[in-house]
């Protein structure tokens, strides 16, 4: 093996020499050859088949040949966009001039505290304050500076956040290279100490009263399945293990509930849910189960006085709310509080000390709707446009009367809101500034519905600056996810607006997997049925062609993780249909990652995406996965987006896709591959990285579409 990877590395030291001289020779990119992927099959027998994987070498990551190999690869991506180096510098000074770089978010209350991040032109990170809430002259105390603890790291990112009662401690996780992998450490608001507490490798966690025990969660250091549960008291050397989960199906975290009474200890799968209890100021009761798991049984867990509000999925396609009490919570004694109502999805609930919250879609939309447990009435918040995104922002506080939430729309900025439940009056607090003379009056949104093979209804989001022409000559990016339920909200983007103002239609088309219209939409675009998130996007690009908001020739798409799986797909089946594909962090080796149970994520997917160790999920799958079926045909212009430091969707599932679309297709249109060697699944940490980045991709996009400028 060690000789292997020896011969592979000198190999690509001189394919990547080879190159250099290439380009040094000829900056036409049309010219320039990529670098070369060696083949060493890898087979798999399975179910009657036998899976070949000719580029299985590439996840060997701490391999110098592969190392060498995604550096020649970068080389290669920059050579080839070289020309359009103007361009993206030219996006990346407009999408900045569009942000607001010196800002703050509206502080929350939480406790004795109001707490907010700001930011600092010229600073990547944000910047974790909080001031007295009893004292309005009290000054600024700064508890995390991000900028100051990403020095010397390619990444940062926080996890968890959480005060201790009392607001003299802070435990708060970070993780420095973007692989998911989270640090637990208690600070001293005090004094400003940390504490020799370090916890690896942890998630959720959530104070008991008392300011000293907390829960948290722990991760598998292979699989990343959230497994175990702890309890530790700060100052001595006891862990306490008081749980662990050992149904690879199912992941855990843990939390207390609003009104600080309960800890809660959830059981996750993608189908199932369980929940264990224990009062928050008894840290050493044993733990309660509340509703056993049972298949199909989805369900989650609010508290209030002596009653337990669930919101479940027992006898509700799309959820109702039933309470329970705390000394009996079995089925039996449940209560209906809110009923079924097969056209609205119950998504959460929050409770109050005297309302409830629902999170709610119905007709693909979100609604916020409110009960005042004193005079038993409902009511829905209501919002002024026909398309938007509405949800709940940050409420720590169980007795207010007042719900903080953010509403946005493809034209209107992140708005947040402060809404009295009693009242009814909403009072806009802030509105995010747009500089650089944004209009909101000069862009237009609306949505269009594509009929699928089925029959079905498609509904898309739209926004174009007024004026486009809507005769099939406007440029136009098409995104989707349609996966895991999650629904994909028509949010506001300043940096978008570099595309709208070069003519560019965006549309978000929401399709069979989501979660826009409620479990029925997600059902129909999972397991067994996925096929129908692949045919649902190719029906929404021909229906806009059809009605001439664009043409093939000038259609881009663009999706990533599972939405990079989409792209994959759709492309193999559709080649014709589009004139660029940007697919990030792509989900597109499906076979082989499902059938490797030692990678993160992959036991708890069986429900998501099918088991291929059985045929039948097998064979179906077969039928879409993205490497699987690259096949000879003219491919689209792509771009692939992977990170060294995934745990979600590893680098080596993009690099092996381009690898086999490159050995396949009979084009000459540009396939690159880009890497960011220093971030995990959501790439740069970063802010301004992070738009240097959008800067690289919308230049992909703009010279695949024709618009030069």
């Amino acid at each position: 093996m060690k000789h292997r990877v020896a011969l592979l590395f000198l190999i690509l030291s001189i394919s990547t020499i080879t190159f250099t001289k290439v380009m040094a020779q000829d900056g036409n990119s049309s010219m320039m050859q990529p670098p070369p992927t060696e083949k060493h099959p890898k087979i798999t027998e399975i179910n009657g088949d036998r899976l070949v994987d000719n580029y299985f070498w590439l996840r060997e990551k701490t391999s110098p040949a592969v190392i060498a190999h995604l550096e020649a690869e970068n080389a290669y991506a920059a050579a080839v966009m070289k020309p359009t180096e103007p361009l993206q510098e030219k996006l990346y000074t407009e999408i900045l001039s569009h942000i607001k770089q010196t800002d703050a978010n509206v502080p929350y209350r939480w406790g004795q505290y109001f707490y907010y991040t700001r930011t600092e032109e010229g600073k990547q990170y944000p910047i974790y304050c909080r001031t007295k809430a009893t004292n309005a002259k009290a000054p600024e105390e700064i508890l995390l500076d991000l900028n100051e603890m990403a020095k010397g790291q390619k990444f940062m990112a926080v996890g968890s956040f959480a005060p201790s009662d009392d607001g003299t401690l802070l435990a708060y996780s970070t993780d420095n290279t973007g692989y998911r992998q989270y640090t637990l450490q208690f600070k001293n608001l005090s004094t400003g100490e940390l504490l020799p507490e370090k916890i690896e490798r942890v998630d959720d966690m959530a104070w008991a009263t008392g300011n000293k025990t907390l829960f948290y969660v722990t991760e598998d250091a292979v699989t990343k399945r959230n497994d175990k549960c702890f309890r530790h008291v700060l100052g001595t050397d006891k862990y306490d293990l008081v749980y662990e989960e050992k149904d690879e199906l199912f992941d855990i975290g843990v939390e207390r509930t609003r009104d600080k009474a309960v800890i809660l200890l959830g059981a996750f799968s993608k189908t199932s849910t369980e929940f264990r209890y224990l009062p928050a100021d008894n840290p050493n009761a044993a733990w309660k189960t509340i509703i056993a798991r049972q298949a199909d049984h989805e369900y989650d867990v609010e508290h209030r006085g002596n009653l337990f509000y669930l919101r479940t999925n027992k006898g509700a396609k799309n959820f109702r709310v039933v309470t329970a009490p705390v000394s009996d919570p079995a089925e039996k004694n449940w209560k209906e509080f809110v009923a079924h109502r097969p056209a609205v999805k119950v998504d959460a609930v929050d409770m109050f000390s005297d309302h409830a919250v629902l999170s709610e879609w119905e007709n693909g939309l979100q609604q916020i709707e409110i009960v005042n447990f004193k005079t038993n009435q409902r009511h829905r918040v209501e919002f002024p446009e026909p398309v938007y995104a509405a949800g709940l922002s940050t409420n720590r506080e169980f007795d207010a009367t007042v719900l903080r939430y953010n509403y946005q729309s493809l034209v209107t900025p992140s708005s947040v809101f402060d809404y009295d439940m009693n009242t009814r009056q909403a009072t806009l607090l802030k509105q995010t500034e747009v500089p650089g003379g944004f209009d909101k009056a000069n862009y237009k949104s609306e949505r269009v519905f594509a009929t699928a093979a089925d029959g079905t209804k498609i509904p898309m989001s739209v926004v174009y600056k007024r004026g486009v022409k809507l005769d099939g000559s406007a440029p136009m990016l098409l995104y989707a996810y349609g996966s895991y339920g999650i629904p994909i909200s028509p949010t506001f983007s300043a940096g978008r607006l570099a595309l709208l103002d070069r003519g560019v239609i965006y549309v978000i088309a929401h399709i069979r997997g989501g979660g826009e219209l409620g479990e029925p939409w997600r059902e129909a675009g999972r397991m067994m049925k996925k096929m129908n998130t692949f045919t649902d996007f190719i029906a929404c690009a021909e229906h806009l062609v059809k009605q001439k908001y664009t043409s093939s020739d000038r259609l881009v798409i663009q999706g990533g993780s599972a939405g990079g799986l989409l792209m994959g797909a759709v492309t193999n089946m559709r080649p014709d249909l589009f004139k660029a594909v940007v697919a990030q962090v792509p989900f597109v080796d499906v076979l082989n990652t499902m059938l490797d149970a030692s990678l993160p994520l992959t036991t708890s997917e069986y429900i998501e995406w099918g088991n291929p160790n059985e045929k039948a999920a097998y064979d179906y799958m077969k039928k879409y996965s993205p490497y699987d079926n690259v096949h000879k045909a003219n491919y689209p212009a792509m771009l692939v987006k992977v990170s060294l430091n995934d745990s979600q969707v590893p680098y080596w599932e993009g690099a092996k896709f381009v690898a086999k679309i490159r050995e396949f297709k009979t084009d000459h249109n540009p396939l690159i591959l880009k890497v960011n060697m220093g971030a995990g699944h959501g790439g740069a940490s970063g802010r301004y990285d992070a738009i240097h980045e959008a800067a690289f991709d919308y230049a992909f996009m703009l010279w695949q579409m024709g618009v030069a400028n």
